[in-house]
């Protein structure tokens, strides 16, 4: 990592630039591998599985029984991992639903709103490095709360062509009602058209590298929604001597080890304490399994030090990092102060992996400053808000003349008529 000490705010721009390439350069193979599905659906699905994963299976989609049978396939400990974490998940998504809004605006007019659940989603689990199961249950479990009739999930095999049985059964106990091993732009593609295998969603939801990214936001100009632009795994870390550099540097390197192209960001106002963790990396990373695509994520990552506190805040919320812990003495300060995140961990004693895993927060979350105006997914990323209203005579008589008026007044006649012909009727 870096270090930069006391930048100035016209520095912040360049130092919150994430490693990732802009859309322009990515979009034209996502314009390739788009048009390619419509023509040809499930042959043009295999043949970029070939090009950018090494693999194409002859059957998409994954049996059922494979799904059934992966509890066999797992060890106790990670089968009993999976469904504490399961658990936890299921609970904080299941509080977050809202009842039905309903309001007498005034005599004889009443308007509500209820939450109904999109029919068809479509969700991506990233493969490539590593198998992300535990994105599965923070997809699939709002899925299955909110309602969701079709629930299509698309992950890539490994290198064997195979799904792990961890991914399987997450699978099935999250109740995903199809399953196919496809990945990248690819998968994308096939949720947004439809091919002979894979249904067309109306929404797509799942974090990626910036090609998925890319397909997702391409995505939308065929009339499919998505819960957000979602890129490769950022965390910004707040810590001064009060912090313990051991844990900082785990936590650093946790993100890090994601892939290449993700950042970490360690934010201190002590200079010792920075140089403390940055020993602490060194030390940590040859052990790691992943240290080599840890240590090219940490050429895009930066220690900066600031000497005002009020500086330090602003910098992190004009950076708006996916993930961020804070642990300062002044905690309270900087969380009070927070604008801008995916999703907060506080104190020393909170890592980061604990939203990634079991805690119950969701660890699909807005990346590349996008967490300025999206929220990461929720059970609401699932639901539609729908508005109704019912107007009585008593109503419509006293707030018809008010109708009247104001589309007059925009010379939309016909609005106005149709209030017209009822008050006269009631007249």
């Amino acid at each position: 990592m870096k270090s930069v000490f006391n930048p100035s705010s016209d520095q912040w721009e360049v130092l919150t630039a994430r490693p990732t390439a802009s859309l322009e350069d990515v979009m034209p193979i996502v314009d390739e591998v788009f048009t390619d599905i419509q023509s040809h659906g499930d042959d043009a699905l295999r043949k970029y599985s070939t090009k950018f994963d090494g693999y194409a299976p002859k059957t998409l989609e994954v049996p059922l029984a494979d799904l059934q049978n992966a509890a066999n396939e797992l060890s106790g400990d990670l089968k009993s991992a999976i469904d504490k974490a399961y658990d936890n998940i299921y609970a904080f998504h299941l509080a977050q639903q809202t009842e039905r809004v309903h309001v007498s605006v005034q005599d004889g007019v009443k308007c509500w709103q209820e939450k109904r659940p999109i029919e068809k989603v479509g969700l991506y689990i990233p493969g490539g490095t590593a198998p992300l199961f535990s994105s599965i249950l923070m997809l699939s479990i709002p899925a299955t709360i909110a309602g969701c009739r079709e629930i299509v999930l698309c992950t890539p095999p490994n290198e064997s062509g195979l799904l792990a049985p961890a991914i399987r059964y997450a699978a099935f106990k999250c109740g995903v009602t199809r399953l196919f091993q496809v990945g990248g732009i690819q998968a994308v593609g096939g949720m947004t058209f439809g091919t002979e295998s894979i249904p067309k969603v109306y929404k797509i939801l799942g974090p990626g590298n910036q090609y998925v990214t890319a397909a997702k936001q391409k995505a939308t100009q065929y009339g499919v929604s998505i819960d957000m632009p979602a890129g490769p795994s950022e965390l910004l870390v707040a810590a001064d001597d009060s912090a313990r550099a051991t844990y900082v540097a785990a936590d650093l390197l946790s993100q890090a080890e994601h892939g290449v192209d993700s950042q970490v960001v360690l934010v201190s106002t002590s200079k010792t304490f920075i140089e403390e963790v940055q020993k602490e990396i060194d030390g940590q990373l040859p052990a790691l399994p992943r240290s080599e695509i840890a240590a090219k994520a940490l050429q895009n990552s930066t220690a900066i030090f600031f000497e005002d506190q009020k500086n330090a805040i602003d910098f992190i919320n004009q950076y708006g990092p996916e993930h961020y812990i804070i642990c300062m003495a002044e905690e309270d300060d900087f969380v009070n102060s927070v604008s801008n995140a995916g999703s907060v961990f506080i104190g020393n004693y909170t890592p980061e992996s604990a939203g990634d895993y079991a805690s119950g927060t969701n660890h699909t979350l807005p990346t590349n400053g996008y967490a300025k105006q999206y929220s990461g997914v929720n059970l609401d990323s699932f639901l539609k808000a729908i508005t109704f209203q019912k107007i009585s005579p008593t109503g419509l008589k006293d707030l018809g003349p008010t109708i009247e008026t104001l589309a007059d007044a925009e010379g939309l006649f016909a609005h106005k008529n149709a209030v017209s012909l009822r008050l006269k009727d009631l007249s």
